[in-house]
């Protein structure tokens, strides 16, 4: 028999702890593990384990190579197996420390706890009325406290959007203050999530319902991520742009900061002008912006290549497809209360080949100035 193991995290902590207690009321034989990174500046990580009744065991494993969530990844499996092989526990809940991402847990416990473990569900637990003021935030998370690594430059929104849309399952606590547009933007950023609220009988069902990391890696990768659609509810609104021209690296370098401060969160795929093989991934919240070189587009592989691409790439591929230039595309989403479409739809055309630039073909496009170098090939 294999040990079901459910992923709580989130930044809200409050509503991280809420929905642990919950779990550990309604699933008898239920055991909870955290790893408190609030102590790594001292060279050790807590871990915690408890049931319903209160504290069952705690304590300390070192830090490795001055990293926190590298201590925790070694401690987590170990500490889950022995849950394991003691036959008592009907559900270990992992609960994450505040700005540790599930994705490598998630990816960590189904590695390496093949046979043994079973990751049935990744939650994440949500203040609705934090939602906003979360995703807005661009300070470090070092800033704040809640750096797991002293190398760590993450920022408090960008680190919040991966946790929130990465989960299956966004499980709601009932905060202060949340309206019908807070509501509304927690549908528009995930509108996939199963949203539950932690008070209901049903988390207990959804914790044991099942979770495929491979499908949740591949709906957050920038070639073939599934990006939300068109929406406009309660003063929230989601703006998707797409078209099959270039940008200009200038004209885009300089309306960066535009964009990235016209929406709550925006993230994407697009195409340079100068760099005409290479998907570009756009991911921006909390008005910072990160750009990734993503590998090239599918239409600059040779045919043979194909083969080893995985289905779920080709798929979003094929969407996107276009007569000339195959999967090289502009698509962009922007999520946001009160969203100018308009004024994003006029920065962005204006960022696009003219006709005359776009006639000259590729080989003049490549002659354009490099803009995007400082960002994609910084300097060491």
């Amino acid at each position: 028999m294999t040990l079901p193991v459910v992923i709580v995290g989130g930044l809200h902590s409050d509503a991280r702890k809420e929905v642990v207690d919950r779990l550990l009321r309604t699933v008898p034989g239920s055991v909870a593990l955290h790893h408190d990174l609030a102590t790594a500046p001292t060279g050790t990580v807590r871990r915690l384990v408890r049931d319903a009744s209160g504290e069952l065991s705690r304590g300390e494993t070192p830090l490795l190579n001055d990293c926190a969530c590298c201590a925790l990844r070694e401690d987590l499996v170990p500490e889950l197996e022995r849950l394991a092989d003691g036959g008592l526990t009907r559900l270990a809940v992992v609960e994450l420390w505040d700005s540790v991402e599930p994705k490598a847990m998630a990816e960590v416990v189904v590695a390496h706890g093949a046979g043994v473990l079973d990751l049935t569900g990744v939650i994440t637990a949500v203040d609705p009325a934090l939602v906003l003021p979360y995703l807005v935030n661009g300070d470090d998370l070092a800033e704040t406290g809640l750096a797991a690594a002293a190398a760590d430059r993450r920022t408090v929104g960008d680190t919040w959007a991966r946790q929130l849309e990465y989960a299956s399952v966004l499980a709601l606590v009932d905060g202060e203050g949340a309206d019908a547009q807070d509501r509304a933007l927690l549908a528009q950023l995930h509108p996939t999530a199963r949203q539950v609220s932690a008070a209901s009988g049903a988390l207990a069902q959804l914790t044991f319902a099942g979770f495929d990391v491979e499908a949740a890696a591949a709906a957050q990768h920038p070639a073939c991520a599934l990006l939300p659609q068109e929406a406009d509810e309660a003063g929230v609104a989601t703006f998707v742009w797409r078209r099959h021209r270039p940008f200009h690296p200038e004209r885009l370098y300089a309306a960066l900061e535009d964009l990235c401060c016209a929406a709550a969160r925006s993230r994407g795929r697009f195409w340079l002008a100068d760099r005409p093989d290479t998907l570009l991934a756009w991911d921006a919240a909390g008005g910072a912006l990160c750009v990734e070189n993503a590998g090239p587009w599918l239409a600059s592989l040779p045919d043979a290549a194909w083969e080893m691409v995985p289905p779920v790439r080709r798929a979003a591929a094929s969407l996107d497809w276009h007569p000339e230039h195959g999967d090289c595309c502009q698509h962009l989403v922007f999520t946001s209360p009160g969203l100018d479409r308009h004024g994003l739809t006029r920065l962005l055309e204006s960022c696009l080949l003219t006709d005359d630039e776009y006639t000259a073909g590729r080989a003049a496009w490549k002659a354009l100035p490099a803009a995007f170098d400082v960002l994609l090939d910084p300097v060491s």
